[in-house]
């Protein structure tokens, strides 16, 4: 079980580094709804434990980050709207960063830098001198090098969230999708992420893939 406490505090050290001297509002009423959504029914893999996750990793490459808070604060609302059903995720979730963070008392230039990461993990495929979005995407996709134990856990949760869709059409999407990885140039960005997670993360998804085609 994920501990909300210590994300609040997560959250609340992210916003306060971030916004403009002075500060703004009490940050724990942004968490709370950020939370909420993180915790909605529909969500099997895109829940709590995703979102320390990717924040842990944000942790682990922020030398790599320009602005390390911001990047935090793109984690938290990259997944924050998501309906399996929908397409436009990404987008949702980013309009959402744009309406609650300047009212947070973020400012207006890393508000937008905010909605951009999140609207960057659609492809995750970042500009080479795109810091803040090489980080934000590997720390998204780190899951993807996972040991085959949690990988096995991270494949099961998507598909749970795909219920509704017939398996042979999932099975054809999972595919699409795994192939279009596998066919960027590369996975991870930042020179930790290419050490060490490109080929055990090329490993997992060719295997899926070749399950997948059985």
């Amino acid at each position: 079980m994920a501990d909300l406490d210590a994300l609040r505090l997560r959250f609340t050290r992210a916003l306060e580094a971030a916004r403009a001297p002075g500060g703004g509002p009490d940050p724990a009423p942004y968490a709370d709804n950020l939370l909420a959504r993180w915790q909605e029914p529909q969500r099997h893999y895109h829940t709590v434990a995703h979102l320390t996750a990717v924040l842990d990793h944000v942790d682990t490459l922020e030398r790599y980050a320009a602005d390390p808070d911001v990047v935090r604060l793109a984690a938290w609302f990259h997944d924050a709207v998501y309906l399996p059903e929908r397409s436009e995720n990404e987008e949702r979730s980013a309009r959402l960063a744009e309406r609650a963070l300047p009212e947070a008392g973020l400012p207006d230039a890393k508000t937008a830098e905010v909605a951009r990461l999140v609207r960057l993990t659609v492809g995750h495929d970042p500009a080479p001198d795109d810091a803040d979005g090489q980080v934000l995407c590997d720390a998204d996709l780190a899951i993807l090098a996972a040991p085959p134990s949690a990988y096995a856990v991270y494949t099961a949760g998507i598909h749970e969230e795909y219920h509704f869709v017939p398996n042979d059409a999932f099975r054809d999407g999972r595919s699409a999708v795994l192939r279009q990885l596998l066919g960027l140039p590369r996975l991870f960005h930042t020179p930790y992420g290419r050490e060490r997670w490109e080929a055990t993360a090329r490993y997992n998804l060719s295997s899926e893939l070749e399950m997948l085609s059985t």
